[in-house]
């Protein structure tokens, strides 16, 4: 049996790499030799102990990598081939896939009775790192591969659309679900790589003036380049406040989320105008208080959205595009490189959030 290093959650506070068999693939499956991959906000809550997974779990749900071996049932690629899944991949014959909510989808867990007779199962979508062994590893299993492998355009490097899979995808789906117009004022709560790229979304949805907020000012500058007007310390304004005045007293159109905490998230509905949208992107770790003046006790026509990355080969595909257009640099939220053998290194690295850290990049050779 073939083996390969892959690293695994150990217990609260341990990530650590170890030794697994390279996986088997079945009719509908791609086995991907993976190139790069990184560490996400979510793999630290995991870390932490905030998001259970099951011990000796492979950790990590962004792959780049080329197709090692194709299921017999997987059609329209080929070995040796440079691909991208989604942090998110469901089967798109699913219930929930078909209702429009394929994050969602748990259709493949009803055989061992973890999900109900329709599939629909909160977050179940999300495999990687979560259900199933993730990217973190010299090798990946892509499930639902004719629905999930996304073909990389020539031209591009791994750094330029390593976003996709999941940052890229989930700050762009805070854009979408806060029902950005045409010369809508934008709040962008938290300006870590999702919240950059749910400014980048929001520029590209056409929003006229985008005012984020963050207590780190090398990341207001570099929300700057990613299409901020307006940049907020916390640290030295009530943000609130702040807002509030550059808007007239009126309110944002809509407020964006990012990070999860009862703060970001109350501040994001105390800015938001009567009929406004809250899009909320964070993980939050416990129970939310919504303040009643904010909500107008109810009566206020606000719209909470929350969201799970889409994934899908069509959802990559366009995200690829917007890469190859230049309409966005998001290979520079790379700022570190580390090999997978120092993956351990790497994790206390972004968990501890030093040396300027925004993503790092992960390569297994």
């Amino acid at each position: 049996m073939s083996m390969m290093k892959a690293a695994i959650f150990v217990e609260r506070g341990r990530i650590e790499l170890a030794d697994k068999p390279i996986p088997d693939v079945g009719p509908n499956d791609a086995l991907i030799r993976i190139t790069t991959t990184t560490i996400c906000g979510t793999d630290i809550h995991i870390l932490k102990g905030e998001y259970p997974v099951a011990k000796g779990l492979t950790i990590g749900h962004e792959p780049v990598g080329v197709i090692a071996k194709l299921g017999s049932a997987v059609n329209g690629y080929e070995e040796g081939q440079r691909v991208i899944a989604g942090a998110i991949c469901p089967n798109f014959n699913s219930y929930a896939a078909q209702d429009g909510v394929a994050s969602q989808d748990g259709s493949y867990l009803i055989g061992s009775s973890r999900c109900g007779a329709h599939g629909y199962k909160a977050t179940a979508g999300w495999r990687f790192g979560n259900l199933i062994d993730g990217t973190q590893a010299e090798y990946v299993l892509v499930p639902d591969a004719q629905g999930n492998l996304a073909p990389i355009p020539d031209g591009l490097s791994d750094e330029q659309v390593l976003m996709c899979p999941d940052i890229m995808s989930t700050g762009f789906k805070g854009a979408e679900n806060a029902n950005i117009r045409i010369g809508d004022i934008v709040a962008v709560f938290a300006q870590g790589p999702i919240g950059l790229c749910a400014t980048a979304g929001a520029r590209l949805q056409g929003a006229s003036t985008i005012i984020v907020i963050d207590g780190n000012d090398h990341r207001l500058g570099i929300a700057k380049q990613m299409g901020a007007d307006v940049t907020l310390n916390f640290h030295t304004c009530d943000v609130v406040d702040e807002v509030m005045k550059l808007t007239g007293g009126r309110g944002v159109d809509a407020s964006i989320e990012a990070l999860g905490t009862q703060g970001t998230f109350e501040s994001a509905l105390r800015v938001l105008k009567p009929g406004g949208t809250l899009s909320s992107l964070g993980v939050y770790s416990s129970d939310l208080t919504i303040p009643l003046a904010a909500f107008a006790a109810g009566l206020g026509d606000h719209r909470i959205n929350t969201a799970l990355c889409p994934g899908g080969k069509e959802r990559m595909r366009r995200l690829m595009n917007i890469v190859a257009s230049g309409r966005a640099d998001f290979g520079a939220l790379v700022t570190h490189h580390f090999a997978l053998d120092d993956i351990v290194a790497a994790y206390d690295l972004f968990a501890n959030q030093r040396n300027g850290v925004l993503k790092v990049a992960i390569t297994p050779h």
